[in-house]
């Protein structure tokens, strides 16, 4: 089964062909970061504007990489959900167009199961798993008792832990994206300041007060004239954030029993949070971690999900299908 996934729901351009749910022939990633980094975020507008320049482009590279043809693709899947409404717009229409033309199947995925799936590339996902959904919009626990069935356990009740990391290098006078950079210079320092660690019932999380923290330390610092070791607070920052991940997810997996991990979003690229995953697993768990290249937003992960869905069931979308700024994975 040839399956062409279509992805656009931040600021990343996206298009793959993925045959079997497993072998990525072509995985065409057109980032816009270099654009927003002089604005420190994501601006909305420019982003759409700049998936309509690109989209076409980025379908004629993913086709020539593959040296496939459109007529040889069985089936279609997109990004519907959740993402900014315009991003999403324009890859939906592309993938839509596509399947009006050449006659095939669309599905529906949402951004969070691609995430998740983005595992099945280079594991053998087993279930039950527990998920620990970590990007810039979403920190969630998702427990799946079987292929493509999802329960959210646990969400942040405010900033979304990669927001969190943004803001923190903001803070700190570094570049967008903030969580790469934070993670870079909290490898070069230790971790000597003392932050909260913020308590939260169950399996969610809250990641304000402690960015919080950060932010008045630097500034109360700042008042007195000291200097503050960017590396040592970095460091600081993701040893606090790290642990607040890795011991929920592991309370959570003995909660419901469940022996397998997968790591999933932007976040997962993170070494520390990999290191401490790793340092904390006595061989209890079975833990996938995605490579980096299928961390962040791509086309390839909405694919494999795409056939993961159809093996669940034959659920396809009709071309009326609308895009959701927000949704839940459930």
């Amino acid at each position: 089964m040839l399956i062409l996934g279509v992805e656009s729901s931040c600021d990343e351009t996206s298009v793959a062909i993925v045959k079997d749910g497993k072998e990525v022939l072509s995985n065409i990633v057109l980032s816009q970061i270099d654009i927003h980094a002089k604005f420190g975020g994501v601006v909305p507008e420019v982003a759409s504007r700049n998936h309509v320049y690109q989209v076409s482009i980025v379908f004629k590279e993913a086709f020539k990489r593959a040296n496939i043809r459109p007529e040889d693709i069985d089936v279609v899947g997109v990004t519907y959900a959740p993402g900014l409404i315009g991003s999403l717009l324009v890859g939906l229409t592309a993938a839509k167009t596509f399947a009006l033309i050449y006659n095939k199947p669309l599905v529906a995925i949402h951004h969070l199961a691609g995430h998740i799936y983005a595992n099945a590339i280079e594991h053998n996902m087993q279930f039950p798993s527990m998920a620990l959904v970590v990007s810039g919009g979403n920190t969630e626990l998702v427990y799946m008792p079987n292929n493509y069935e999802f329960e959210i356990i646990g969400e942040t009740y405010d900033d979304a832990v990669g927001e969190s990391y943004d803001k923190i290098a903001r803070v700190l006078g570094l570049s967008y994206p903030g969580g790469p950079v934070v993670d870079k210079l909290a490898r070069s320092g230790k971790s000597t300041y003392k932050l909260p660690k913020p308590y939260v019932d169950n399996f969610n999380f809250s990641f304000s007060g402690l960015k919080s923290a950060v932010i008045n330390l630097v500034h109360n610092e700042a008042q007195r004239g000291n200097e503050i070791n960017k590396a040592d607070l970095a460091a600081s920052f993701q040893d606090v954030v790290v642990e607040i991940l890795v011991n929920k997810t592991f309370k959570a997996c003995e909660a419901y029993n469940c022996k397998n991990i997968i790591v999933a979003g932007g976040v997962s690229a993170n070494s520390g949070l990999k290191e401490r995953f790793n340092t904390l697993n006595d061989g209890t768990y079975n833990i996938n971690i995605p490579s980096i290249k299928y961390c962040t937003d791509n086309a390839a992960m909405i694919a494999v999900a795409s056939y993961y869905k159809l093996k669940k069931k034959k659920d396809y979308a009709i071309l009326s299908l609308n895009a959701y700024a927000n949704l839940d994975l459930e």
